[in-house]
């Protein structure tokens, strides 16, 4: 109504609205309240004073967002719609600095949504982070490469609002510079200066310089505006950018030694240097130790180090069967590899013959991991120190089929056993009919009804099922037939019952005489 140009009743708004917040003051109505206040002329100040009932409901997660549980749409509503009705009552809202950065935190963080409502609420609402004239949130991001060397030093982040936008001239300094695996502190207080080009949101400086170790870093950046009287800039200490300095390795001091195991002579040794290959062929037997003893050194700090991933590959030049071996450490971080050929037989699969032998070198910090192939080796095994394989050694080829064998069936009782105890199960029936003999049975009450002849056939159709799942038929079989014949049994069965319990109903004079 008011872009419209209509006249709005402030009063009669303000009293409605009063009375629709008296039945539902959820944080979505508050929202709505803040949008509708901002409009209205006259003393909304109580309005105003519901600002702070919809900022204490706030969530807060991580101690690093605050959000209102109905999600980010809501909460970009109460907060454009509260900075908007503090613009109008010229009164600061209900909300703190610190409060303010993480609401940003949290819109920002929730910017790739796939609602449009939603969308837009945050737009707008980030939007009044960037103008309104309490609180202007700034962000600070890595804008370079997060490795860092010696070839590329330069650390160049971004200082902007909300919207990636400048914010004028600023002053950054790198507070401090802290490795994250000993927290050791390389700089402290180094200005940053504006990166050329004309984008102004750039800072940059050189973190090489401090000639810092290989590792992560946590830089710690503090932001403060060239215009003293300007107090709205909020979260302008301790941000902070994550770096990672990488560095070249080598291998120093390399050297393969053939060792007796009994010790009873001394060891031989060739050194090689990376990344040439040993010239000579190595042979070792079951009666010998194959031993690698090499440093990893930081090409930046001019000293050893250690890495994530070591490892002491032999390819058989055969089979190309590849077997691998972790290199560990010293407390002096002398990386050393030691081959028993005689107890590893079983990994070689017993397989002498001549093997490539490779150096693996790894690790998040290094600009060059590499594989080095050291030296060939001919390894010689005792023979039948591992089974043979059917498929002559290669886990490639393909296995011999496996053929499942069931259990033999157990043997049979003798025949008069079987006998014996097919006549003990029909003696009960025997015993039946002659009770019956002797008692008199009278079946002249049997009624050949449709229900009584189903019911009996299916009965014995049920006792011969049994006999023929006795003698050939399997579960499954046995079960389909039963389902059929037991349904038909109970059908009859039940309308058989229910003409006899009709019949002793009727008094015995109106009995039909037999």
């Amino acid at each position: 109504m008011k872009n419209l140009g209509v006249p709005i009743d402030s009063p009669k708004i303000s009293k409605v609205l009063t009375a629709l917040l008296k039945k539902d003051d959820g944080v979505a109505s508050l929202g709505y309240a803040f949008h509708i206040a901002a409009l209205l002329s006259g003393n909304v100040d109580s309005f105003a004073d519901r600002i702070e009932d919809a900022i204490v409901q706030a969530d807060e997660v991580d101690g690093k967002y605050l959000q209102f549980e109905q999600g980010a749409g809501t909460t970009a509503l109460v907060i454009d719609g509260a900075y908007a009705l503090a613009d109008a009552v010229k009164k600061a809202p209900a909300i703190n600095a610190e409060q303010a950065s993480k609401f940003a935190n949290f819109l920002v963080n929730r910017k790739h949504t796939a609602n449009y409502r939603s969308a837009y609420l945050i737009l707008k609402a980030l939007k009044t982070f960037t103008s309104n004239s309490y609180h202007i949130p700034i962000v600070v991001t890595l804008e370079s490469n997060m490795a860092v060397s010696a070839k590329s030093p330069i650390v160049k982040v971004r200082v902007s609002n909300v919207l990636g936008q400048t914010i004028g001239k600023l002053s950054v300094v790198a507070e401090k510079a802290k490795r994250r695996d000993d927290g050791a502190v390389i700089l402290s207080k180094t200005p940053l200066k504006p990166a050329a080009g004309t984008d102004q949101t750039l800072y940059e400086f050189n973190l090489m310089a401090s000639k810092p170790g290989q590792g992560l870093y946590e830089i710690t950046v503090s932001v403060a505006p060239a215009n003293t009287e300007e107090s709205r800039l909020v979260g302008t200490s301790d941000a902070t950018v994550t770096v990672k300095v990488t560095t070249e390795v080598e291998v120093d001091g390399a050297e393969i030694l053939l060792v007796d195991r009994d010790q009873s002579s001394q060891a031989k040794g060739s050194k090689v240097n990376y990344p040439s290959k040993l010239t000579s062929v190595l042979e070792a037997d079951y009666h010998q130790k194959l031993v690698m003893k090499f440093q990893i050194k930081d090409k930046l700090a001019n000293q050893p180090m250690r890495v994530h991933q070591a490892f002491v590959k032999f390819t058989n030049q055969n089979t190309k069967q590849e077997i691998i071996y972790v290199a560990e450490p010293d407390a002096k971080s002398m990386y050393k590899f030691d081959l028993d050929v005689a107890v590893k037989a079983s990994e070689f699969s017993g397989a002498s013959g001549l093997y490539q032998m490779d150096l693996i070198i790894g690790d998040a910090v290094i600009v060059n991991p590499f594989v080095w192939h050291v030296a060939d080796v001919k390894l010689t095994f005792l023979e039948g120190s591992a089974k043979e394989s059917d498929n002559g050694g290669s886990p490639y080829a393909v296995k011999s089929e496996i053929k499942h064998q069931f259990r033999e069936p157990e043997k049979r009782p003798a025949l008069a056993i079987s006998n014996a105890f097919t006549a003990l199960v029909l003696v009960p029936l025997l015993v039946l009919f002659v009770t019956w003999i002797r008692i008199g049975i009278n079946v002249r009450n049997f009624s050949f009804s449709l229900s009584a002849v189903g019911f009996h056939l299916g009965l014995g159709c049920i006792f011969a099922l049994y006999y023929c799942f006795w003698l050939q038929l399997d579960m499954f079989t046995t079960l389909k037939y039963l389902t059929v014949i037991g349904g038909l049994t109970f059908f009859f069965g039940n309308r058989l019952l229910g003409s006899i319990a009709a019949k002793r109903l009727v008094p015995m004079d109106l009995r039909p005489r037999l």
